[in-house]
């Protein structure tokens, strides 16, 4: 927990050379939630770097045990805000496991996240993946270069387990994604069995992020799929290999959001737009002249306070690059993006995205028409409130005009077939027929259970 005091205000005041446009705030002393992971990173250079106080905000940043810890911290209010799952908002407003109205003016990242398995697994799949003309394997990996592996497990009576982080988290989504495009069948959740076991070749379960590793040495589960520092944590550790990384699944997907009750939006609408633009400012900062301040940033985030692993693991993924086996280095440097791409503007499409999985898998159990996929993504994703944000940092010489989407609809264009994994294009203002197209999983007409 780190408290800001009132007297470094005026030091960072004196430091910057412009200043922000002071708002009259509903509140200035704001505790922010947040999970030990790199994407956390706009919350600590926000404090860091001063962002916050120059709206006038005092912020306290408290690292969370886990997922539901957080977001219940969030619905209680012992938490203003924080680092969420995109899956969180959305689940919590149609009520998925907990009901409660959560929306995002902010998206924190794109990409970050990899799918590791165990050394023995690895092993196992090397044998059945191509490789390049240096004797590398060829990247992407397919599940498919799994699926024997998966078959061995079955014809010995063994179940196959990997983790995934929460229930409605990218991780699940993209690990079952990947799972599913290369034929095994990550299991179906229903009303009366939340397990999402069902039918399953693979078994997936919770794991907290930091216990990934040891969960795996221990073997518990043969893989998982974790945000950073946790797969290279592996390679690290010499326990296991990223087998993939979601830029690989799908280029510059979405990833974490910052969350905020409905409530706190409504009762605190320029505490809210301070906040965002702070953010904004991170983000913007973590990207700038070609990730130049990247290094600082990882000097920063290995500190025990935010996501406290060793500076090496953190800079194996941050700085442009990303080891799979051991010395197999490879240049990724998109892995990472906080502002590039438009990575902040929180997009209806990225939402819809999430809630096609949600009804791929059987958590939304019933048929949805497309409005309500449209409907639902509007009263979670504010873009409204991020653009205004955006404004007033263009005016105060803090942004530059041409980085803001300002003509969107909300909607990015349709992801290409070659930008994902299973070559099957996404577009966000067509999701029943997006799911319809998908191999494994539940149709739009089907009712899980």
């Amino acid at each position: 927990m780190r408290k800001l005091l009132c007297s470094l205000m005026a030091t960072t005041m004196i430091a910057s050379p412009a200043f922000a446009e002071m708002l009259e705030l509903e509140k200035d002393e704001l505790t922010f939630g947040f999970i030990k992971l790199t994407d956390m990173a706009p919350l600590a250079i926000a404090y860091e770097n001063g962002y916050f106080l120059d709206e006038g905000l005092f912020v306290t940043l408290e690292a969370q045990a886990n997922w539901k810890v957080l977001l219940d911290g969030v619905i209680g209010g012992q938490l203003d805000g924080a680092h969420m799952l995109a899956g969180q908002p959305l689940a919590a407003t149609i009520g998925y496991g907990t009901e409660a109205h959560i929306i995002t003016p902010f998206s924190m990242d794109l990409n970050g996240n990899g799918i590791t398995v165990s050394n023995t697994v690895w092993e196992a799949m090397k044998p059945n993946i191509p490789t390049d003309a240096d004797g590398k394997p060829q990247h992407p990996i397919s599940a498919s270069a799994l699926a024997p592996v998966v078959e061995s497990y079955k014809a010995a009576g063994k179940p196959f387990n990997m983790g995934m982080v929460f229930p409605v988290s990218t991780h699940n989504y993209e690990l079952r994604y990947w799972l599913a495009a290369g034929g095994l069948n990550p299991g179906q959740y229903t009303p009366a069995d939340t397990t999402g076991t069902i039918g399953a070749d693979v078994m997936l379960s919770v794991t907290p992020p930091p216990q990934m590793p040891a969960t795996m040495e221990a073997g518990t589960i043969d893989g998982y799929a974790v945000g950073e520092p946790w797969n290279q944590q592996a390679v690290v550790k010499g326990i296991g290999v990223p087998v993939i990384t979601d830029y690989e699944l799908w280029k510059n997907n979405p990833e974490k959001v910052f969350g905020i009750t409905d409530a706190f939006a409504e009762e605190n609408p320029n505490t809210t737009l301070a906040l965002t633009k702070a953010l904004i400012r991170a983000a913007i900062w973590l990207d700038e002249n070609d990730n130049a301040n990247r290094a600082e940033a990882v000097s920063i985030l290995a500190r025990p306070e935010y996501v406290g692993a060793d500076a090496e693991v953190i800079a194996a993924s941050m700085t442009g690059t990303f080891e799979y086996e051991p010395g197999d280095v490879r240049d990724v440097p998109d892995f990472n993006v906080f502002f590039r791409y438009n990575a902040t503007y929180p997009f209806y499409s990225d939402a819809v995205w999430y809630l096609t999985q949600m009804r791929r898998w059987g958590q939304i159990a019933e048929p949805k028409d497309d409005a309500w996929f449209d409907e639902t993504a509007k009263s979670v994703y504010r873009p409204d409130i991020y653009l205004e944000a955006a404004r007033m940092l263009v005016d105060e010489d803090l942004a530059a005009e041409a980085d803001f989407p300002w003509d969107s609809d909300g909607y990015k264009a349709p992801t290409p077939a070659a930008d994902i994994i299973d070559g099957i294009p996404y577009d966000g203002k067509t999701p029943n027929a997006y799911i319809d197209s998908l191999p494994i999983g539940l149709k739009s007409g089907d009712i899980a259970g």
